[in-house]
């Protein structure tokens, strides 16, 4: 049996006036499942291709956060239903790490649509 699920791309914009992007990994939720979960991937070269100076430091420790907040160790969104905790998550913002629009899908495995995701949006093909 499949489920709904839903996602976004996590970007790094690392020059927001210029608009270009990265992608830099994924977060999935799938409420029938009671799952969230964020997996990240910073190419730093690609990164460092569109801005010299990025804070990689910086944008590693933002990256994480998205991780970190799908856990149970969420820190001040711990005490928040995973649905709650996605919308927050996924809404728009204009710092240097952002989401894109969140789509849509059906899966069984909600741990391996995660990961079919980061490897087609993600990594360099």
């Amino acid at each position: 049996m499949r489920d709904v699920y839903e996602y976004a791309v996590i970007r790094v914009v690392p020059r927001v006036e210029r608009g270009e992007l990265i992608n830099a990994g994924v977060v999935l939720y799938c409420q029938p499942r009671d799952y969230l979960c964020a997996r990240v991937e910073l190419d730093e070269a690609r990164l460092h291709a569109l801005d010299a100076h990025a804070d990689v430091d910086g944008v590693r420790h933002a990256l994480g956060a998205y991780e970190r907040s799908c856990t149970t160790d969420a820190g001040p969104l711990g005490g928040e239903p995973l649905g709650s905790r996605f919308r927050w998550l996924t809404a728009p913002r204009s710092t240097i790490v952002q989401t894109g629009p969140v789509h849509a899908g059906l899966t069984a495995d909600p741990g391996a649509e995660l990961e079919r995701l980061v490897a087609c949006l993600v990594r360099r093909l």
